[in-house]
């Protein structure tokens, strides 16, 4: 990891850093080999051609990148979370209740060949 993206990790407000640092570890353990890197001002999970975007704003955190219906059915079971096509977005006690391997579903679709 670049040292840009480790500052922005690094400057996460402490109230959102928890659920980041959940989807960041949920995130490496499907895919151990993805890169991270800033793109769009934001981490950014590559693997091979395939993006995970993962910002985090006022709200909490928000995943963006994957491709209409690939999604694991994530934004027909939680359609509260869904903004957009291809957006989730989680507000820290919202996230609570979402089992890791859920996420980790959501996260696969997103990265996987």
């Amino acid at each position: 990891m670049d040292r840009e993206t480790q500052d922005y990790i690094n400057g996460i407000a402490a109230d959102h850093r928890p659920l980041f640092d959940r989807l960041h570890r949920l995130i490496l353990e499907a895919h151990p080999e993805a890169e991270v890197g800033l793109s769009y001002g934001m981490p950014t999970y590559k693997v091979g051609r395939r993006r995970l975007y993962v910002g985090v704003w006022a709200h909490g955190v928000s995943l963006y990148g994957w491709r209409h219906g690939r999604d694991t059915g994530f934004a027909a079971r939680h359609p509260e979370f869904t903004a957009g096509k291809a957006t989730i977005r989680l507000r820290p006690d919202d996230a609570a209740a979402i089992p890791d391997d859920e996420l980790r579903d959501l996260v696969r679709a997103a990265l996987d060949a």
